[in-house]
Parts: structure tokens; C-alpha cells; sequence
């Protein structure tokens, strides 16, 4: 998409410099650092987290971030919230069509909708779930989210990710992911752009275990890529916004923050593109559990229920027989918050249109629409359907989903999702086998 170079691989140790010899050799902060940098340690977990899940890198930059005044309320991000509703959330099933896109300028802060979540960013534990519609690049303000890493999901419009650690640029059917404190910017590449954002309160997000799967398959290592060093030495005033115990407050900069020269460790962005998932399924009959579409996992304090897993449904081939092939009828112990990129979403015939949502929560019954089942009922299954042109994903949470105030009195809100499912009719026979 982009002559932008990355590096290759999820969780690794990185090293990259913009300049040659920027990195220091054999010691994180010299007593003085080449190019007259400063030597700035940025911590994504807590310093005593285990090897292997600790998110930690060194900056070497042209000034260090403590250069800054007091921050005051920032007034930019109207509907970006974690409101997620007060006392019990009902248990309906829920479903949008896609957010309007803007008519006035309106940059990523202001473009954010918050649509639903659970937890909070005082419990590090939880998500939150926006919608994003913007028409106008940040210019000159800077954001960093101090209560969460957040997903990137594009439905409309391709984005360029300027962090101070590198550029990312991303377009519907990838993702990217910001950890918690790297500061960046929003810049759009296409005239608009829309799409999905999630907020993950809790463990930073990484690859599931696979299991009795093996080595290879689902979403692979070496298809992840992290931005290589990239700065910018720019003497002009910016705003510096962050998002701090769910309030917004903006600082005053006289230079631009992303100034990064060289860095080296764990705690970086990234970026996939779905379209690399290795899809896994059954070749005889049945199905496995969609957990199975995983491509990434939060984990939470109970071990396999996860505070957040982000699934997909690519394309891919549907060979099992004697077996309904559509994702099956099914009531869950967890809540699921689905999206659509493009195509069409094999369980549902009309109505769940790219750009659009649904949320299923926990133990509400939910499943493949009247005209679906008729349709999957009757299918010959000698044949594989190649289901192509197609990607969805979820949202999908240990704890109920509750979807927010603005999101239950938008105009977005289909009034009578029930009647997908009205034309199920009874078949039941006692004179009747399958």
C-alpha cells in the first residue's frame, strides 16, 4: 500500500534508528547520548511483569517529554466517553446500521462515538467500543491514551498513524494497534475515512496459545509489522492531548512531540492485515467453536476466559458435511460485539450492512436469520462454498457488553432486529425423522 519500511514480527525485541549510531552501544542511558539525545525509558506494564509479557522501550530523543506545561480540561473529543449506562443493561439484541459520515470538519478526536464497553479504566480491566467518522487530519495535535491501548479497525478510508515511534499507514481490512502512552496522530489518506475503535482496559493484547494446533495458523508472527524510527524536528506550537481517568486534557507544546531519533524494546505499534489469517475449520462435519477465528486475546486473572479476544470471519471454504454450514443457533457465556468491513456476513441475509454493528450479550439467543437457515437447510453439500468478498469480527468479552446511552437513542438503532428471526417457523413432527 505505502513505501513505508517495518519490521517484521509480533513481541519482538525491536531495534531501529532514524539516524546511523543514534542507538547507544552496550548501555541504555549513557552518560550523554549520541546526537545530544535524551535517553527516556517508556513502561506499557509494570516493571516487575514477567519476561515474557513485560512491554518496555528505550527512546532517544531530540528533547524529553517532561518538556511540558500543565494540562487543562480539553473540550476536542464531545462524544468519547466511558459511559457505558447506569444500574441493569437489558438483555435485547441489538443492531445498527453505520455511523453518518460528517459534514463539518472533524478530526479523529472528534470523530470518536462511544458505542458501548464494560469495566473501566480505574480497574484495568474491560474494553470500550467506539465508532470513528472523521473528514480532517490532526494537524498540529498530538494524542496519547493514558487509560488504554486501542485497536484500529477501518471500514472506509485509509489512515496514516504518525507515532513517535514511526508511521503506519492502514486501510479497511487491517488493523493496527496503539499501546497505552505512545503519542500520535490521526492523518487521512482518502477524503474520509470510518471505522471501528477499541479501547482494551486490561492485559496488553497478544497472539492466543494454539494449542493442540501446533506451530502454524491463525494469525502468524512474521505477518505483523512494527514501524521502523522516524522524527521530526519542528519548532512550532502543537497541542498535546490525552485521555486520562476517562477525562481529556490538552498541554501546550512548543514543538512538535514526535522526536523520537532511535528506540529499542517491546512497547510498540503494530500493524496486520486480516487478509494474512490462516483460517482453520472442520473438513468433515460440525463445527469448531469460533474462537477458532481468534487473532488476537487479552487475558484476564481466570485462565482461558479472556478479557477480550478479537476474532474474524474471512473468507475461507466451508467443505463439512451432513452439518448446517452457517455459524449455528447458540447462546453464549460471553457477549459479543460484532462489526462489518465489507461483503456480506454469512449468518445474515439483509440488514447488517458494512459500517454497521450488533451487540449479542450474554445468554441472549442469537443466530443465523429466517432466510439463512431456509437457504442452508436446503444447500448440497457435495459442494464447498467458497465464501469470498467478505470480512467480519468481533468483539467478544467475558463481562456483559453494555451499550451506551448515545448508541440506544441514536438514529443508527434498528427498531425491530427481533423479526429477522420471525419467519422461523415450527417443522416439529412426531411422523417425522430427519
Amino acid at each position: 500500500m505505502s513505501s513505508l519500511n517495518y519490521q517484521i514480527g509480533f513481541g519482538n525485541a525491536f531495534a531501529t534508528e532514524a539516524l546511523p549510531g543514534a542507538l547507544p552501544i552496550g548501555r541504555n542511558s549513557p552518560q550523554k547520548c549520541p546526537y545530544g539525545l535524551y535517553a527516556e525509558q517508556l513502561s506499557g506494564t509494570a516493571f516487575t511483569a514477567p519476561r515474557a509479557d513485560n512491554r518496555r522501550s528505550w527512546l532517544y530523543r531530540i528533547r524529553p517529554s517532561a518538556k511540558q506545561g500543565a494540562f487543562t480540561a480539553f473540550e476536542g473529543a464531545p462524544y468519547w466517553n466511558e459511559d457505558f449506562g447506569q444500574g441493569p443493561a437489558n438483555p435485547n439484541r441489538l443492531r445498527w446500521n453505520p455511523l453518518n459520515l460528517p459534514g463539518k470538519p472533524t478530526d479523529f478526536l472528534a470523530g470518536v462515538h462511544t458505542w458501548a464497553g464494560n469495566g473501566s479504566s480505574d480497574s484495568q480491566s474491560g474494553i470500550a467500543i467506539h465508532l470513528y467518522a472523521i473528514n480532517q487530519s490532526m494537524g498540529r495535535r498530538v494524542f496519547y491514551n493514558a487509560d488504554a491501548e486501542m485497536m484500529f479497525v477501518p471500514e472506509q478510508g485509509r489512515l496514516r498513524l504518525v507515532s513517535e515511534l514511526g508511521i503506519m499507514e492502514i486501510e479497511p481490512c487491517e488493523i493496527a494497534v496503539m499501546p497505552r502512552g505512545v503519542r500520535f496522530k490521526v492523518e487521512l489518506l482518502d477524503d474520509v475515512a470510518r471505522g471501528y475503535l477499541l479501547e482494551n482496559f486490561g492485559a496488553p493484547l497478544r497472539l492466543p496459545e494454539l494449542g493442540p494446533i501446533g506451530s502454524n495458523g491463525l494469525a502468524n508472527a512474521r505477518d505483523f509489522k512494527t514501524p521502523v524510527a522516524w522524527y521530526e524536528d519542528v519548532n512550532e506550537p502543537h497541542e498535546l492531548v490525552t485521555k486520562f481517568t476517562g477525562g481529556f486534557w490538552v498541554a501546550q507544546l512548543t514543538h512538535s512531540p514526535l522526536d523520537v531519533v532511535a528506540w529499542h524494546g517491546t512497547h510498540a505499534p503494530y500493524k496486520y492485515d486480516l487478509r494474512d489469517f490462516n483460517v482453520i475449520g472442520s473438513i468433515s462435519y460440525d463445527h469448531p467453536d469460533p474462537c477458532i477465528f481468534s487473532v488476537l486475546t487479552s487475558p484476564s486473572d481466570t485462565p482461558g476466559t479472556a478479557n477480550l479476544d478479537f476474532a474474524i470471519f474471512p473468507p475461507r471454504i466451508l467443505a463439512m458435511e451432513n452439518t448446517f454450514r452457517p455459524p449455528w443457533f447458540h447462546r453464549n457465556f460471553a457477549s459479543e460485539f460484532m462489526g462489518l468491513i465489507h461483503g456480506v456476513y454469512d449468518a445474515k441475509a439483509d440488514g447488517f450492512a458494512p459500517g454497521g454493528s450488533s451487540l449479542h450479550n450474554c445468554m441472549s439467543p442469537h443466530g443465523p436469520d429466517a432466510n439463512t437457515f431456509d437457504k442452508a437447510s436446503s444447500a448440497d453439500l457435495s459442494k464447498a462454498d467458497y465464501l469470498r468478498g467478505t470480512m467480519a469480527f468481533m468483539f467478544e468479552t467475558r463481562k456483559v457488553i453494555r451499550p451506551s446511552p448515545q448508541a440506544l437513542q441514536s438514529g443508527s438503532l434498528q427498531a425491530n432486529y427481533d423479526a429477522v428471526w420471525d419467519g422461523l417457523e415450527k417443522h416439529f413432527s412426531t411422523e417425522q425423522k430427519a
